[in-house]
Order: C-alpha cells, then structure tokens, then sequence
C-alpha cells in the first residue's frame, strides 16, 4: 500500500524542511517506543513516522516522492524492489527498514527495449540502528562520548550542543558490511535525552529555580549557582522576593552562534525559622 507520508507525519505537501523536522520531533516524542513500552500501536506509529522522515528529510528522496519517482518506501515505480534490510541491533527486531537495496535505481531496466535487467552492481550494505540516552549536560553543552558497537567496535562520537530526543545522528560506514563487495551501510543512532531535575529546556533557553536566603534577598548579595557547563556567581539585587527571575547570558544551550540563556526563578527561603532575632524582629512588627 502506498502511503502518504505527509500525513503520517501530520503536515501538509508545501511545509519546510523544518516543519518536517519538528513535525518529527513531536511524532518521535509522542510515540516513542521506550515511552511506552508493551505498546504495539505506538510503536507501529513511530516506525511509521520514522520511515516517513528518512524520505522526507532528504531534501532528494522527498524530491523523487513528490515527483513520483520513488514509493512511500523509497522504492523506484514501475520496478521490482530490491531485497529490505531491517533495523534490529538495539531495536531487537527493529522498527524501520533498513538501506541496503543501495542506489534506488539500480535495478532499472537495462534498455528501453531490451526487456531484461542489467546484472546489478554491488550493493551497500544495511544500516545499523542503535538508541543512545544522553545526558542532559552533553545535550546542552555537547560533549564526545564512546559508544559499543554491535560488533564489539568502540567509536567516540561527538554529540553537538542543542541536541534533542528523536535527533538521529550517521556515522558513514559504519554499520553493516556490503554481502557483494559494496560499501558498508552506515550507523544511524537515536538521540534519547535523560530529563534534568534541576533544568527545564525551552528552544536553546534553560529554566531553574533556585533557594535565596532571607538576608541575601533583603540586603542583596550572591549566590552560586549551578549550569550545565558548571557553577557561576549570580548577583542578587537588593529587596528581591520570591518569583523574581533574572537572566544569566549564554548559560543556555550552547550551539555555535545562537547560544541561548539561563532564566533562573528567585525563591526566598527561611534558613532557620526558630532564629530568635528573627523571630523578636516579627513580634515587634
């Protein structure tokens, strides 16, 4: 059955590659299979909307769909489809194809009117998958990390600031040998990205709130406080009160050019409510 991949990802023909990015991103985030584990349904759905992206986010495979020239399989029309890898690996049985068949078009017919196939070439071979949780820290301020492959091979990756879950990362060549002599398939590794009990992320901004000593809210002062790339000074303006949110600069997500900020949310605290200056100060108020 030939499918509409627009509509599995629930955006219309004319969207931008972004659009298409994001629609992903909030189909992966819905569906996603660790999210709801023992879910059939959601996990057929993320297959589906994975698939659907591995054509709609290359801007040449989408061309060829748009244009009829490839299936919602990525699959050349009008021709016998090549043999199907599957993604297993980490996925145990996997939930998306694989790209061994290699060039879509190489199994066209060889001539117009010679009505036989042309002996195919060498295939690649199939694409590894892999799901890899990352640290809140390494997604905000990036970070190289090594990685077990399913053939034993240990590969350091870099894992770039402003990364988030349902991002897919390729390491060229680095998934499944060609049966034929052809190029290996490569590597394709699911970003799941651990949430963070101290920060909230919005865009490339962070959020947090922090505990502010009485004294340190009515007189002023600083205090320490802790982001992702380490602890800073935050300066606490005299007569400040619970609710209060100031803005350390650059201390957000960290991608190049466009490095977002730390929002942080002032809550006054008590540090002993038994103190008895603190207290003969409220009674004789």
């Amino acid at each position: 059955m030939n499918k509409d991949l627009y509509a599995i990802l629930g955006v219309e023909r004319r969207a931008s590659a972004d659009d298409i990015r994001r629609a992903y991103k909030r189909k992966a985030k819905e569906l996603h299979p660790d999210l709801h584990p023992g879910d059939k349904v959601k996990a057929e759905g993320f297959k589906a909307a994975s698939a659907a992206y591995e054509i709609l986010g290359d801007e040449k495979k989408r061309g060829q769909y748009d244009r009829g020239e490839i299936d919602s399989d990525g699959n050349p029309k009008g021709f016998a489809a090549g043999p199907q890898g599957g993604f297993s690996d980490a996925y145990g049985g996997g939930f998306s194809r694989g790209s061994a068949q290699g060039d879509p078009f190489e199994d066209i017919l060889s001539g117009m009117f010679g009505g036989g196939r042309r002996r195919p070439g060498p295939r690649r071979g199939a694409d590894m998958r892999y799901r890899a949780e990352v640290a809140f820290e390494d997604a905000v301020t990036g970070a190289k990390r090594d990685m077990t492959m399913a053939d034993g091979r240990t590969l350091s990756i870099s894992i770039p600031a402003g990364i988030e879950t349902g991002s897919v990362m390729r390491l060229k060549s680095q998934g499944h040998a060609s049966p034929n002599g052809g190029p290996p398939g490569d590597a394709l590794i699911e970003i799941v990205v651990r949430p963070s009990k101290t920060w909230t992320r919005e865009g490339n901004d962070l959020r947090m709130s922090v505990a502010v000593p009485l004294k340190v809210a009515i007189l002023g002062g600083t205090i320490d406080v802790p982001t992702p790339g380490g602890p800073v000074s935050l300066k606490i303006p005299e007569g400040s009160n619970t609710g209060s949110t100031l803005r350390l600069r650059g201390k957000g997500v960290q991608k190049p050019g466009q490095a977002g900020h730390l929002f942080v949310r002032l809550e006054v605290m008590i540090e002993d409510p038994k103190d008895p200056d603190l207290r003969a100060w409220a009674k004789g108020n």
